[in-house]
């Protein structure tokens, strides 16, 4: 086995078709929602409190980062899932083994899985009380163990990452269980001569944010992510280039516009974790000017960080952090992160018009969903920050706003997700009344007793019947601009999940669960 090589570790928190041509009115196998009378959430009720319903969504969405898994499953809680992809990463005598498949087909995508992981351990450094609260701390932190496993064995050695495990495009000729997986498992990488600065820096700050929130209860662990992430931020500003440009053909499925973004968000990260002045330098002087002068506000994804380092930069100037006393570029950061919260804010002389009638933030037809919910993430930890540093006022122009505002902005865009719009539907599968049930989901839709082959599973894809397998805690793509939502199999534009958009729901329903103060210092966790 490779030097560096992290095996699963037993019982550490153990637990728990491209799409076809949209045609309205009759897809095979689906259901078009059209404006409807309304169906009640089964899971609210008028005696309910907020806190209760964002509390039932956060248990349900958490499930599906466990429906994601691969490897050799410890206390599954999933009936229809077993162990898969255990020879991963044999051809380069590495243990790719675990990690999560990034949809609903079964490839191992690095880029966005190491956002998933900085994103969720995010959302437990601020929030790990509230998950903590009603039991759902340690299948986050499991959950995302089982990721930066993955991710420490991807990179062997210091200028050497493994992106990517399976090929796409021989993937998406077959409908098969990841259990029964009969093609080849390739592995792309990127190093010196074929660098990925975009991918290396989001590991580089997956592993520093995740060292943050094992410092306490592992910290030999915690030790060896933080090493792994200051090699990896090394090596992708170093060798600078974009994964996309080595490997070309994976820009069909998970493109990179640039990996500036990407470089400023790992320096922050590995600020917080280290307290290291020279990453704070690096996103306040040169590289500020190379990468973070924009026009107007940015929207928070798997491809663009920007948005999420101003805010998680701004957190210094909030609460007063020594570091960046005195610092300019701090304040630089947090003047954008002002500008995307007037944006985001409907009443604001500057509100963005990207909105459907409804409300709901709406950039993209592809993956709807992932800006609505990444923008209310970000707009509740800017609420946080400014109430629990006393800075009550959020100027946009000539009108003013408070902390509540952007909580309640939040709210309207969690709510809608949960069912609180014109289809009456709920886009988290499991919960409420009323949810997709032709999920975009090789595992969800095939039979657990069925047999097949490569192709023959396409018959599942077609099948006019709901998915034997329920998804639980599945995101799926959402509805158009028109807020009309297609439930078919073959409208992966709108029915398939992603395990990125979950993490980001997960730190949104987390934030909602409860309103104490977050902590004025990442590294106190």
């Amino acid at each position: 086995m490779a030097k560096g090589v992290v095996k699963q570790r037993k019982s550490r928190r153990c637990l728990w078709c491209i799409v076809a041509i949209v045609i309205l009115g009759g897809i095979a196998g689906g259901t078009f929602y059209v404006v409807k009378k309304k169906i009640l959430d089964k899971n609210s009720s008028s005696t309910s409190s907020l806190e209760d319903k964002y509390s039932d969504a956060l248990k349900i969405a958490m499930q599906f980062f466990d429906v994601q898994k691969s490897g050799k499953l410890v206390d599954d809680k999933i009936p229809w899932r077993g162990n898969s992809g255990l020879k991963d990463g044999s051809e380069a005598k590495l243990d790719l083994s675990m990690g999560m498949y990034d949809a609903g087909d079964n490839i191992k995508f690095g880029f966005p899985m190491a956002f998933t992981a900085t994103v969720l351990s995010w959302a437990i450094l601020e929030y790990g009380e509230h998950m903590e609260h009603i039991n759902q701390r340690e299948p986050a932190e499991n959950s995302l163990s089982w990721i930066t496993d993955f991710l420490l064995n991807a990179h062997p050695s210091q200028n050497v990452l493994y992106i990517q495990v399976g090929d796409p495009k021989e993937d998406h000729k077959c409908w098969e269980k990841p259990e029964k997986m009969t093609t080849k498992r390739p592995l792309k990488l990127v190093n010196s001569s074929k660098p990925g600065s975009d991918v290396a820096a989001e590991t580089a700050a997956a592993l520093a944010s995740a060292s943050l929130v094992f410092k306490k209860t592992d910290s030999t662990y915690s030790s060896t992510l933080l090493k792994h992430a200051k090699q990896l931020f090394t090596f992708a500003d170093k060798y600078k280039g974009s994964y996309t440009k080595s490997h070309p053909e994976v820009a069909t499925y998970y493109n990179s516009t640039g990996y500036g973004d990407e470089l400023l968000w790992a320096a922050s990260w590995l600020y917080h974790a280290t307290g290291d002045t020279t990453y704070l330098r690096y996103v306040t002087e040169e590289n500020a000017d190379k990468y973070a002068k924009v026009d107007g506000p940015t929207w928070f994804s798997w491809d663009n960080k920007l948005a999420g380092a101003q805010v998680l930069l701004s957190r210094l100037s909030f609460f007063g952090d020594k570091g960046a006393k005195g610092n300019s570029g701090i304040d630089d950061y947090k003047k954008s992160a002002d500008e995307l919260m007037c944006a985001l804010l409907p009443d604001s002389p500057s509100a963005t018009a990207s909105r459907t009638k409804s409300g709901l933030i709406w950039i993209t037809k592809w993956d709807s969903l992932q800006h609505p919910v990444g923008s209310a993430f970000l707009a509740v930890l800017y609420s946080d920050y400014m109430r629990a540093s006393d800075n009550e006022i959020l100027s946009c122009g000539d009108d003013s706003f408070e902390p509540s505002d952007l909580r309640k902005f939040a709210q309207s865009q969690a709510d809608y997700v949960l069912g609180d719009n014109p289809m009456d539907i709920s886009y988290l599968v499991g919960y409420g009344g009323k949810y997709p049930e032709f999920v975009h989901h090789r595992g969800a839709s095939i039979p657990v007793d069925a047999t097949t082959g490569c192709s023959e599973g396409f018959k599942w894809l077609s099948s006019k019947k709901p998915n034997p397998n329920v998804a639980i805690g599945a995101l799926v793509g959402g509805p158009f601009k028109n807020e009309s939502f297609i439930d078919s199999r073959n409208n992966s534009m709108q029915t398939e999940p992603t395990t990125y958009n979950s993490a980001v729901l997960v730190g949104l329903l987390s934030s909602l669960v409860n309103t104490s103060s977050p902590v004025k210092s990442l590294n106190e966790n």
